[in-house]
């Protein structure tokens, strides 16, 4: 099986958003018995925190179910189990590398970098922007499953 994971800071806002918004992409493509979906924390602020409620708003707005989670922090273990590590900016990428080791950055990308336009997708913790934050999300997560099912196709 495949497996996915996402990462931004604390876990609670673009993380948990693109896990719960590329699961049911996944799902509503039929490969949930193929592809494994999940997100973590780079750093320790929200640990054992649910999903923001900006970022549970906009999910619920736009008909996508939350995914059940609580912040957790990225593992040196998880970089030997996920086949993408899908961080959200560069900052993300950066934490990402120092704890999974750079043994594993070939399976470090941003999220947008699947997309036409690739750049980072910034905090809504900060922006406020949520709606912002879930479209380019979306975008993002439909370009990563095009390019994964492209992959599994070759």
């Amino acid at each position: 099986m495949l497996a996915v994971i996402f990462v931004c800071h604390g876990n609670i806002c673009r993380s948990p958003m693109a896990e719960s918004v590329f699961y049911h992409l996944v799902k509503e493509a039929g490969l949930e018995n193929q592809i494994r979906v999940d997100s973590a924390a780079a750093h320790t602020d929200e640990l054992g925190n649910p999903p923001y409620y900006r970022t549970q708003e906009v999910l619920k707005s736009k008909k996508i179910p939350l995914v059940p989670h609580k912040a957790r922090l990225l593992t040196a273990k998880d970089g030997e189990v996920y086949d993408y590590i899908i961080g959200m900016d560069d900052y993300n990428v950066r934490d990402i590398l120092r704890i999974v080791g750079d043994r594993q950055a070939e399976k470090v990308h941003r999220l947008l970098d699947f997309t036409a336009a690739p750049r980072p997708i910034a905090d809504p913790w900060y922006t406020r922007d949520f709606e912002t934050t879930f479209q380019e999300i979306l975008g993002g997560s439909k370009a990563l499953l095009a390019h994964i099912t492209a992959k599994k196709s070759q």
